[in-house]
């Protein structure tokens, strides 16, 4: 129960591109392929203290398409968002960390990666919807699973 004087703060500062690359590095015979590509999408979570009660939470991807071995484009993006969150209780910042702030920041990453790759002259590769819940709720299982087989 947040008291009176402290109530609970959770706003959104800033949403912004940190990070974004694109490579075609067998450009332009790979181009000229009929086959159709593989894609590989990896997709991570990060959460950093920036100050007391601002944290940068980085969502990030990794979209790799090949014909056999050979790479047609790679798109690493990083998309972050600060967020003020102050007198929370601390059994529930996990979840605001990994969940949350994610699920704000998530949106604008799809749009950016679609976007880059589309200017580089390929169908655009549109991110599925992501339950940030159950991501979440999966990492905790395995972090509980390593601690128990560390013991």
């Amino acid at each position: 129960m947040a008291d009176q004087d402290n109530p609970p703060v959770f706003q959104i500062q800033r949403v912004y591109l940190k990070d974004l690359s694109l490579e075609q590095p067998n450009s332009p015979a790979i181009l000229l392929e009929q086959e159709q590509p593989s894609v590989d999408i990896q997709l991570g979570v990060e959460a950093a203290p920036v100050a007391d009660g601002i944290y940068e939470i980085c969502v990030t991807a990794t979209v790799q398409t090949k014909i056999k071995e050979k790479t047609v484009f790679l798109v690493e993006a990083k998309q972050a968002g600060i967020f003020e969150v102050r007198n929370i209780p601390e059994d529930q910042m996990g979840a605001i960390m990994g969940i949350a702030c994610p699920q704000i920041v998530y949106p604008y990453l799809r749009g950016n990666v679609a976007d880059v790759i589309n200017r580089a002259g390929f169908p655009p590769v549109h991110l599925a919807e992501i339950n940030f819940q159950a991501m979440y709720e999966q990492q905790q299982q395995a972090a509980a699973a390593d601690t128990a087989l560390a013991q």
